[in-house]
């Protein structure tokens, strides 16, 4: 296995469902992935064999229909995502189905009871809806609100870029509702597609990541009922908090898979490729160029794996060792997946090349759950 996998963190059972992982995405996906680009989309049916191999819904008891797999599942889950050839191409698509895991964090039996079964099996696909066209990374400055209304809440304002808005059947949308109090003022409430007053708006286009599809939200008056709150009122700053650490944690790993796969493809490349007489490999140059990727990509996995420690210890994901993460490694991946590109020379740019595929994909990463400035000002102040 290319990845660098440490036998101390990770057990027999996470390896067997590795390989599960790994032909899923080998067989179903891979395939497929040029096709869903030029189509901008993936197909339910794809989610529907997800569901059937077990794959969605890691973190979801079995009391609720899911495999009670554990936060290494999901790591797996997420390494191997990263590293196939399709991840570049369905990763913001993909890892909407860690939002499993929110609701079984924060959902009511009665929401849990409803939802969680179709997710498990393909049939209901979510879409967190935070960032806005004024606010990204600053949560507190939302300001769709929602406002208590009888048996309901009555929503309105706008979001942007959300991943999956094309297919998703619920939304979890961030509201303001108590605008006074700032991030203390935030709740989260569930949004079916149905609901009078949602409107789906353009389907963006993008530099990458073309199968994960991203766009607008209106709200217009929407109703809820209040039993369609999610999390506690007023708390929901912190449901985002908990969520975007393990986010963050999250893509870092991506980042990293998919610069370890980038690194693969041009070590085979540059040795199967000639010029002047030799193979690209045989240059000095080639070769000091891969042995500095090769230490930055040693240098990631160790802090990668010393996060999953301290979560192994604490029981959750540490704040500062996922914000050092999302800032470092994605950098490392940006610089990894530009001298790939590069000793790929022209194929690299071409997209029918993976690693061309790869290196629009990573760009997103390092402003995707958190941009590297929002990164080094909250490393910053903890100092």
């Amino acid at each position: 296995m290319p990845l660098n996998i440490d036998p101390d963190i990770f057990t027999h059972g996470h390896e067997q469902f590795r390989r599960t992982v790994r032909h899923f995405f080998e067989t179903q996906a891979d395939p497929f992935v040029e096709q869903w680009d030029e189509d901008h989309a993936m197909p339910r049916s794809f989610w529907l064999k997800a569901g059937e191999a077990g794959i969605l819904g890691i973190g979801v008891s079995e009391e609720f229909g899911g495999p009670g797999g554990d936060f290494l599942d999901r790591v797996v889950m997420t390494q191997e995502m990263g590293y196939s050839i399709s991840g570049a191409s369905i990763g913001p698509a993909f890892q909407r189905d860690q939002m499993c895991e929110q609701l079984m964090d924060f959902g009511t039996e009665e929401q849990k009871r409803q939802w969680l079964p179709k997710m498990v099996k393909g049939e209901c696909l979510l879409a967190f809806t935070v960032t806005e066209p004024d606010s990204g990374s600053d949560l507190a400055s939302i300001r769709t609100t929602a406002v208590r209304n009888g048996d309901d809440y009555v929503i309105n304002g706008a979001k942007t870029y959300i991943s999956g808005i094309a297919d998703a059947d619920l939304f979890m949308v961030a509201c303001k509702t108590d605008p006074a109090a700032g991030s203390r003022g935030i709740s989260i409430f569930l949004v079916e597609r149905d609901r009078p007053g949602l409107g789906i708006g353009r389907i963006l286009k993008k530099m990458g990541c073309h199968a994960s599809n991203n766009g607008e939200l209106v709200f217009d008056n929407l109703r809820v009922p209040a039993t369609n709150l999610f999390g506690p009122l007023n708390g929901g700053f912190k449901v985002l908090v908990k969520s975007l650490n393990r986010d963050r944690l999250m893509w870092s790993i991506i980042a990293h898979a998919a610069a370890t796969r980038a690194f693969d493809l041009t070590v085979e490349f540059v040795k199967n490729r000639r010029a002047f007489g030799q193979t690209i490999f045989d240059f000095q140059n080639s070769q000091f160029k891969l042995a500095d990727m090769k230490a930055d990509l040693d240098v990631g996995q160790a802090y990668i794996d010393h996060c999953l420690r301290t979560y192994l210890r604490k029981g959750e994901v540490d704040m500062g060792e996922a914000t050092v993460a999302k800032l470092w490694l994605p950098e490392m991946e940006g610089r990894v997946l530009d001298q790939c590109v590069q000793l790929h020379g022209g194929a690299g740019y071409m997209h029918e090349y993976p690693v061309s595929r790869l290196f629009t994909a990573g760009r997103l990463h390092r402003i995707f759950a958190g941009t590297a400035e929002i990164m080094r000002l909250q490393i910053g102040r903890a100092l």
